[in-house]
């Protein structure tokens, strides 16, 4: 038993020379990313479509392709709208945004880990 104490003793001796231990590493969450039950949708490409029919004359942007819940595509499509600045809204499994905004969405996706493509 005395041995165990020692070499508790030297350990202790040997941190306190070393100064503060760096504390264990986590990995850092990124909140702006896709959360876990969207990592599906990640290697699944998303199509963004420029839209004019039906519309009055007016352009839409629309994403489509994926292969996430609709509780999951409404709020990116509440954080795609607040970051763009811009109006729309998500229903069936498609985000719509008003204008033509396919160049700053392709952006945006691909910053927050999504394979997308403008057709």
């Amino acid at each position: 038993m005395e041995e165990e104490s020692n070499w508790l003793d030297r350990l202790a001796a040997l941190r306190g020379t070393m100064g503060d231990a760096p504390a264990e590493e986590t990995p850092s969450v990124d909140e702006s990313a896709p959360s876990s039950a969207s990592g599906e949708a990640q290697s699944a490409r998303l199509d963004i479509i420029l839209e004019r029919k039906g519309r009055g004359g007016k352009t839409a942007t629309i994403i489509s392709g994926f292969t996430i819940s609709d509780d999951a595509v409404s709020e990116l499509a509440s954080r795609l709208k607040r970051t763009l600045g811009t109006g729309g809204s998500a229903r069936g499994g498609e985000i719509l945004v008003q204008g033509d905004r396919r160049k700053d969405v392709l952006s945006f996706l691909t910053s927050n880990g999504y394979k997308a493509r403008i057709i």
